[in-house]
């Protein structure tokens, strides 16, 4: 089964499959070997862990591409990218689409911030106009050539519009063609409920750690019939904790001795980037 049809059957199920964030082929191996069924190539992730800038829009499609193509050559499960704002008007939407398709992406999110678009989770965002964003996802469903490849339209409307206003504009942009829709930052469990009972297609749900939804564990939002759940810097928000802990025992003790067990041992580290693999294909064409 394609990678597409995966990803379309498992948000179907509606059973709140859990989709880590990844910001680079190494933690979409961990993920994956952690029997994960999907993973999110997060556009926060990238922007800080890929070149250490905010996510306020500044990363770019080809930059994007680049990480989602080595993503997708590392791990054989489906994946969903994050394209923020689809990086322009309709016409840069269905190049988007078209591009993230061929580097590998079995789902493609597209949200209705102005851009530069923000964090779902910061303050300041602003929307575009409802048509405007219907035209994006029409444009990208007619980009896609696999009819089974998903695409997500986000709404951020929740922060300046108010909820009602997010649900409505969820539902037009199903109408529009997207096969899921995610309202960003909702701030209650009501909330969350009306997003699942009043929206037909499939729902996202964005767990942030440290943000502004209410972070209800896997059984409660497949009890209220969300198709996925993202974690998307679950994985950098471990690392960085974990980088700054050794780094700081690393500059005051001057060894590594008192945070050896922070340290992922060298059998592990080639472990986890496949190393006994590539022996056996040395092998094979030595």
């Amino acid at each position: 089964m394609r990678a597409s049809a995966r990803l379309k059957a498992l948000i179907a199920s509606r059973s709140a499959a859990i989709l880590p964030g990844t910001p680079n082929a190494l933690f979409a191996r961990v993920i994956a070997a952690h029997g994960f069924e999907a993973v999110y190539v997060t556009g926060a992730g990238i922007a800080n862990m890929g070149f250490g800038i905010p996510d306020i829009g500044l990363v770019t499609l080809t930059e994007l591409t680049d990480h989602v193509a080595a993503i997708a050559d590392a791990v054989d499960i489906p994946i969903l990218a994050d394209a923020d704002t689809g990086f322009g008007n309709a016409l840069n939407v269905g190049r988007t689409v078209r591009s993230l398709a061929r580097a590998g992406a079995a789902g493609i999110q597209i949200e209705d911030q102005v851009f530069p678009k923000k964090c779902g989770h910061f303050s300041g965002k602003q929307v575009i106009a409802r048509n405007e964003m219907v035209q994006k996802i029409k444009a990208a469903v007619d980009a896609r050539t696999d009819q089974d490849l998903q695409i997500v339209a986000r709404t951020d409307a929740r922060a300046t519009e108010g909820i009602d206003a997010a649900i409505a504009r969820a539902q037009v942009y199903m109408e529009a063609g997207a096969d899921v829709t995610f309202v960003e930052a909702p701030l209650d469990v009501a909330e969350m409920l009306r997003i699942a009972d009043e929206i037909p297609v499939p729902q996202i749900a964005n767990m942030v750690f440290g943000g502004l939804t209410p972070p209800l564990p896997q059984s409660e939002l497949a009890k209220l019939g969300f198709g996925g759940v993202l974690y998307a810097n679950a994985a950098l928000q471990a690392a960085l904790k974990s980088v700054n802990d050794v780094m700081a025992a690393l500059r005051r003790d001057g060894s590594l001795t008192q945070v050896a067990d922070r340290l992922a041992g060298f059998q592990e580290r080639q472990q986890a980037v496949d190393k006994p693999r590539y022996d056996e294909l040395e092998q094979r064409y030595r």
